[in-house]
């Protein structure tokens, strides 16, 4: 279906103006940093117009007590999850990771949350590669968004738990992005415990430090993901079949729509063609 020839040029050309419309909205309203946070704060509601600064209608009370105080001036990352008046701020790895080895993430974003792994090492790092989000839901959001699910603790399993199996794409990141020794640095911290652990699922605690209550033993993708990892730093051209990088025409029309956006400063030169956003 997806063969250029002439019964799938409709087709193709839908596909790719569906995925200029998704990677802008994704980079324009999903990135977090700084200076983005600053912008929110300032957020005025109720706006309800074309030029609107705040589209969402997002509150800036929203802004959670952590965030303030965990956000760096340096890096940045894409959050988990936007509704209208609503957005989940906590740093997810997987998603974060992807965003660069398939070029969702533009150049710069890609090395802002590469930035962040680096600035926020011992919250997302510490003692066992790699937290799954941070932070951990407690309290009331934990009973309310968990369900009170007793293996889904805070700092445990999909909680903010840490995944060794997030090794090897953390690692896919970096050779991406030409910083293996951010990956290289997480491996050698990994190897000091997973094979004396047996190979865990998964780590429980702020740092890491204690097995998983349920963890599973001599796990196929624990231990995948860091032979992985050593060979992809030992060859990085073996990463080249994960990689995707960005089509330059869709980085052009991307450039376009980002001038054209009312949220930027006016006068710029706008694309030609609309897109649907």
């Amino acid at each position: 279906m997806l063969a250029p020839e002439d019964g799938s040029a409709d087709l193709i050309r839908a596909l790719n103006n569906r995925l200029l419309a998704l990677s802008f909205h994704i980079r324009e309203y999903y990135w977090i940093d700084m200076k983005k946070l600053n912008e929110i704060y300032r957020y005025k509601t109720e706006e309800y117009s074309y030029d609107a600064v705040n589209k969402f209608n997002i509150y800036p009370d929203q802004i959670s007590p952590w965030l303030v105080e965990w956000m760096h001036n340096k890096g940045g990352y894409l959050i988990g999850n936007l509704q209208p008046a609503h957005m989940d701020f906590r740093f997810f790895s997987l998603g974060n990771l992807w965003s660069i080895v398939s070029s969702l993430a533009t150049m710069d974003q890609s090395h802002a949350i590469l930035d962040l792994i680096e600035t926020k090492w011992v919250d997302l790092v510490a003692d066992m590669p790699l937290k799954i989000c941070y932070p951990a839901l407690e309290g009331m959001e934990w009973q309310i968004i968990t369900g009170s699910d007793p293996k889904n603790t805070p700092w445990s399993y999909h909680n903010a738990g840490s995944w060794p199996t997030l090794l090897w794409q953390l690692t896919v990141a970096c050779i991406k992005m030409d910083r293996p020794e951010i990956a290289a640095k997480a491996v050698e911290i990994a190897e000091k415990r997973l094979s004396r652990d047996k190979w865990p699922e998964y780590y429980d605690t702020k740092r890491a430090r204690f097995i998983g209550k349920q963890a599973h033993l001599y796990q196929t993708w624990s231990i995948a993901g860091y032979l992985v990892a050593k060979l992809l730093l030992a060859d990085p051209s073996k990463a080249r079949i994960l990689i995707t990088e960005e089509d330059s025409e869709l980085v052009n029309a991307l450039s376009c729509m980002v001038s054209a956006n009312p949220r930027r400063k006016r006068g710029r030169k706008t694309s030609t063609q609309t897109y649907i956003v």
